[in-house]
């Protein structure tokens, strides 16, 4: 049933737009169906009334109002496969879960897509790797934006249950803002338990939101600034018609050194900084060598050929698929460590399969039988082109 899958996943080119493009669907739909059941049909109305500056919406329903707008606004992130769009998603998609079970409208219908929604979310973690500066200062910015709004004109709904009332939109954003940095003066209170709880639900958003936006925008900014610190000392070039190797095993590592000695570009991508001294002198791409960012960084889309020769079997697999989500020209070469895994490796489509440990047992058996060892029989076995493997 895997393999059928995985042949169904390569048919459709679901790298293309599975799963990020049905789950902003469903969070885009998720929102609307929020909306509605608050507001009834005429639910963009108060939307865009509120963005103009009316705010004739009641205070029990800014909650769905907020959230479902953020839904509609991070559903556009997913599609990206943006990291904060995916926190942001789960967080309103949570925050629905809560809305619907403690407010007035409810529905066990939305509230069960709102489960299964957190549940796919979960399931899809590890495609939305994306986490471009650009992108999180974007939905940093939309997010910290929407939470305000939700403080200031949830203050301001309320402003005859705090002591002083609170008159004005200024007094409510003065009052949003020191809530939701947890300062707390103390000079303006909540007096009744809708209010207390308001309160309590603007400090544990705005930690939370914080929290998740400034480690989203600071994250790829040092990241960044790691790679190049680490890579400073190797040899810069050209990515374009080169070899990348990925690995830090003796196979990924003799290979390098042999296409460097003939003259060829290569560019090792490796998880952590090499530790032997001719791998230092060549150009070097630090990072996680199943992210298509990654990748993309390392020139594989424009590379001549690309070889995964990791210790773990299934990585180089990931790594092949990976490589031709990016599309390009590149030839792909996956290692296979252990025999048990040569038909799964398989199953991602490299153009050659080079197994020389699974080799060896076979090598050495002959070799105390005395049967004769034919280079047609070394080069049948180590290297398996995909037109063979197809007739395998």
């Amino acid at each position: 049933m895997r393999a059928l899958m995985r042949r169904w996943y390569s048919v459709l080119h679901g790298e293309r737009w599975f799963p990020h493009v049905p789950l902003a669907l469903a969070l885009a739909i998720g929102g609307v169906l929020l909306l509605r059941l608050d507001f009834g049909a005429d639910w963009r109305t108060y939307l865009y009334g509120m963005l103009d500056g009316h705010f004739a919406v009641r205070p029990q329903r800014l909650p769905g109002l907020l959230i479902g707008g953020g839904m509609l606004i991070m559903a556009g992130g997913l599609l990206s496969r943006s990291r904060l769009a995916w926190s942001m998603a789960l967080l309103f998609a949570l925050t629905g879960v809560t809305s619907l079970l403690l407010g007035q409208a409810r529905s066990h219908m939305l509230l069960a897509y709102f489960v299964v929604m957190l549940l796919a979310l979960f399931i899809a973690w590890r495609q939305f790797d994306r986490s471009s500066v650009a992108a999180s200062t974007l939905f940093a910015v939309t997010s910290v934006v929407m939470l305000l709004m939700y403080a200031t004109f949830g203050a301001y709904y309320l402003g005859g249950d705090f002591d002083p009332p609170i008159t004005d939109l200024v007094s409510a954003l003065y009052y949003a803002m020191v809530t939701m940095s947890t300062v707390g003066f103390g000079d303006i209170t909540p007096q009744t338990s809708e209010t207390k709880l308001f309160t309590i639900s603007v400090i544990v958003l705005g930690v939370a939101v914080f929290a998740t936006s400034l480690t989203a925008v600071i994250a790829p900014m040092v990241s960044n600034s790691l790679k190049r610190i680490v890579t400073q000392k190797g040899t810069r070039m050209k990515r374009e018609d080169h070899f990348v190797v990925i690995g830090s095993g003796s196979l990924a590592i003799n290979t390098a050194r042999e296409l460097a000695r003939r003259g060829n570009k290569v560019t090792r991508l490796l998880r952590a900084p090499p530790e032997d001294s001719d791998s230092r002198e060549m150009d070097i791409v630090i990072g996680d060598p199943s992210s298509t960012e990654v990748l993309r960084e390392a020139g594989a889309d424009r590379a001549e050929a690309v070889l995964a020769m990791l210790v773990d079997d299934s990585e180089n697999a990931f790594v092949i698929l990976a490589v031709k989500e990016l599309g390009g020209t590149a030839r792909t070469v996956a290692a296979v460590n252990d025999a048990r895994h040569l038909s799964r490796v398989k199953l991602a489509q490299p153009d050659v399969v080079i197994s020389p440990q699974v080799l060896g047992g076979e090598l050495t058996a002959m070799l105390l039988s005395g049967e004769e060892v034919t280079p047609d029989f070394v080069m049948k076995h180590v290297f398996q082109r995909k037109d063979e493997a197809a007739g395998v």
